[in-house]
């Protein structure tokens, strides 16, 4: 048994609960229907209404569409627009989950787990898109519970609003429970929520970002396969 899996193994050991992140430890959403050309768009709408110049620089050029929207909702709150371009999000969203690409592993890792766990996804994006995306992996019956984007932003990740939503849902203990997921407010949620914390991170940019969050190294992968050892390792040791 390497390092990694014994660590794997002791961490998920007392896992009751699993609470995931969508685009990141399940799929790659914006695969087939690219998030620089959904953001480019969003852009251009929010410029047509002629409110370009409450974004930034960097807001302007992201490749996140939540950067966008985020960044305008700060500087023009609970407004009537916010709502139509979340709604608007909401639909690239959905137009995109069929064509998402499943990330390495995780089909197999969500039916193995699952008949062991609670899951429920907890994701920035719209429920309505994750919802679409595990339909189309005939994953429904691993998912009873999926808490995602509201109108309201400001309860978006890194808020642990949804993540408690989740947890009082399964009854869940969060000492038992387990988050995972690729980004920096995935983490800050999970430790508001006190729920321990596996990052996923599928290359050096993702890893560097969940360290310097503080998450420590032995508690991220850079694949889901060693959490799928570790877990089939479990079950053949209770065999």
């Amino acid at each position: 048994m390497t390092v990694e899996t014994a660590s794997l193994r002791e961490l998920i050991a007392p896992v009751r609960f699993v609470l995931w992140d969508l685009d990141g430890p399940i799929c790659r959403l914006f695969s087939g229907h690219p998030a620089h050309q959904v953001a480019r768009d969003l852009v251009k709408l929010i410029d047509k209404r002629g409110l370009g110049g409450l974004l930034t620089e960097r807001e302007r050029s992201t490749a996140d569409p939540q950067v966008v929207l985020l960044g305008l909702s700060r500087r023009h709150p609970s407004s009537d627009l916010i709502i139509d371009l979340e709604k608007w999000l909401t639909q690239q969203e959905l137009t995109a989950a069929p064509k998402a690409y499943p990330t390495m592993y995780a089909d197999p890792l969500i039916r193995t787990w699952s008949g062991q766990a609670k899951f429920a996804i907890t994701t920035n994006n719209s429920a309505l898109a994750a919802a679409r995306y595990i339909e189309t992996r005939g994953l429904t019956d691993c998912f009873p519970y999926i808490y995602g984007r509201t109108r309201d932003l400001d309860l978006m990740k890194p808020h642990p609003h949804i993540l408690r939503q989740a947890l009082n849902a399964m009854g869940a203990d969060p000492s038992r429970s387990l988050m995972l997921g690729d980004a920096p407010t995935d983490f800050e949620a999970a430790r508001e929520a006190g729920v321990p914390f596996l990052g996923y991170a599928r290359n050096e940019y993702k890893l560097k970002a969940l360290l310097a969050a503080g998450v420590p190294f032995p508690r991220t992968v850079d694949s889901l396969k060693p959490v799928l050892d570790a877990l089939r390792g479990r079950f053949q040791d209770q065999a």
